[in-house]
């Protein structure tokens, strides 16, 4: 499977490349694009076969019920991550970032406080801000490469009015991958608080060797009754923009709440992005993500070996994700200073570790999901960039 042929994804309105410019003044002419998250590699055979058919079939009309969809989605989250799921629990979403601002419409009322544990993914905070709602910012402890949760510290930073909790799991932007043990006991915190516990598990495919991820649901059964689930083949199979994700909620008053709201907004899913998801759970779609892991493995590899090479800058080792999280606090220098070296001299557009939340303020957050040489050509750039350090 070939994950190296460079493509040009410049003028097909991409917005990793199309909007790089306007949004970090880095030039898609010479820049490279290692930002926001999907990849510049085509999703995997299946899925395009899919496409191929029904463009050659050629009607576009209304749709219904998709029960081949429902039994790929039970079959991957059984053979994938041993996790029983009933079809009757899925349902349907215009992506994951819809999915929350969903959840924050249906459980949760305006000036609630919603809790977050950062850094991390930085659309909870901006969605639960767009919302009307409080961020409880709760930071995660860091043991040198590590994040650990520290629920002592956020207990004592709740008020009282708090709704939800919204998680990351696997962990953006560290890639850490989090212990049944850990799980459990967030899950019990979210019970003690009274707290809807909203579990966004977009990476879990992305997982590296040695590391295990494990459903939260797999995790607390116990806490069903508050626990919603958030899976998608958007990351895994590079296909974010048919804007189609996964509610998983076993709670049957959850799920009717949800499906209510659903309704009222005369929601339903996009037949092309079904079909495409039904294609990609697939034992073909098993294989073409094995072997992206191993690509993406050879990536984090080279990133880490250039850029840990310069004096006072560490990528933390990934555990899942194709999402280097990278501190340069050892530099000494100013994260301005930082950002201006990685964005005029190595011309390589990024997420800025501070958008995170606390804890990201010396960091800058690097996409790998991309051919071996692009990663090889920006390690370069990094140590051209920072050269007077070495």
């Amino acid at each position: 499977m070939d994950f190296n042929t460079l493509n040009d994804r410049r003028g097909t309105f991409s917005t990793k490349w199309d909007k790089m410019e306007r949004g970090f003044g880095v030039s898609p002419e010479d820049g490279l694009a290692m930002w926001t998250a999907d990849s510049d590699f085509p999703t995997a055979p299946c899925v395009i076969d899919v496409v191929r058919e029904a463009a050659e079939h050629g009607v576009f009309g209304y749709s219904w019920v998709y029960p081949d969809y429902l039994q790929s989605v039970q079959w991957w989250m059984k053979t994938r991550h041993n996790w029983d799921i009933d079809t009757d629990w899925v349902l349907t979403t215009q992506g994951l970032g819809n999915g929350i601002a969903l959840a924050l419409d249906v459980w949760t009322k305006p000036g609630d406080g919603v809790v977050i544990f950062s850094p991390v993914y930085h659309e909870f905070a901006h969605k639960i801000n767009k919302a009307g709602r409080r961020v409880v910012e709760c930071p995660l402890t860091r043991d040198g490469d590590t994040y650990n949760l520290d629920l002592d510290d956020a207990q004592s930073r709740l008020t009282g009015d708090e709704s939800m909790l919204i998680f990351c799991s696997p962990q953006n932007p560290s890639g850490r991958v989090w212990t049944t043990e850990e799980l459990r006991e967030l899950a019990a915190f979210a019970a003690r608080n009274d707290l809807i516990l909203v579990s966004d598990e977009i990476h879990h495919d992305l997982v590296y060797t040695g590391h295990s991820f494990v459903p939260m649901d797999i995790a607390a059964p116990e806490h069903r009754n508050r626990m919603v689930y958030l899976t998608a083949a958007s990351k895994t199979f590079n296909i974010a923009g048919q804007r189609t994700g996964n509610m998983i909620i076993p709670d049957p008053e959850l799920r009717a709440a949800m499906n209510h709201r659903l309704a009222t907004l005369d929601y339903s899913p996009s037949a092309l992005g079904i079909h495409m998801i039904t294609a990609a759970y697939s034992p073909e779609g098993a294989e073409w993500v094995d072997a992206q892991i191993a690509h993406l493995d050879a990536n984090r590899r080279t990133f880490d070996a250039a850029v840990n090479a310069i004096p006072g800058v560490r990528s933390l080792p990934l555990q899942s994700t194709y999402l280097a999280w990278v501190d340069f606090s050892g530099t000494g220098m100013p994260p301005a200073d930082v950002a201006a070296r990685i964005r005029d001299e190595a011309k390589i557009a990024v997420s800025p570790g501070p958008g995170f939340g606390t804890g990201g303020e010396t960091f800058q957050r690097f996409n790998l999901a991309t051919q071996h040489a692009r990663v090889e050509e920006a390690g370069r750039r990094m140590q051209h960039a920072f050269r007077d350090l070495q």
